[in-house]
């Protein structure tokens, strides 16, 4: 297990302080927590991007119906006009 130091403000770790009090776990633990949380959403999020950017160089795109589809899953057209 890696040890390190990590400098918060004041605010933030008065913050820290108050969760971990009320889960009542130690500010080390909620700190380790909020760290791995992290960590796993950005290696998702840079996953995803990474993919797409693959699809992108494949020449790997939606096409004009696929994108007109999407959109008017969420878009409604205006009316009276």
């Amino acid at each position: 297990m890696a040890a390190f130091t990590v400098r918060l403000s004041d605010e933030a770790g008065a913050k820290l302080d108050r969760l971990a009090g009320k889960v009542d776990r130690s500010r080390s633990y909620v700190a380790a927590q909020a760290i791995e949380d992290y960590i796993a959403r950005e290696e998702w999020q840079l996953a995803e991007i990474e993919a797409g950017l693959a699809e992108a160089d494949q020449g790997k795109f939606a096409s004009e119906k696929e994108l007109a589809d999407v959109v008017a899953k969420y878009v409604r057209p205006s009316l009276g006009r």
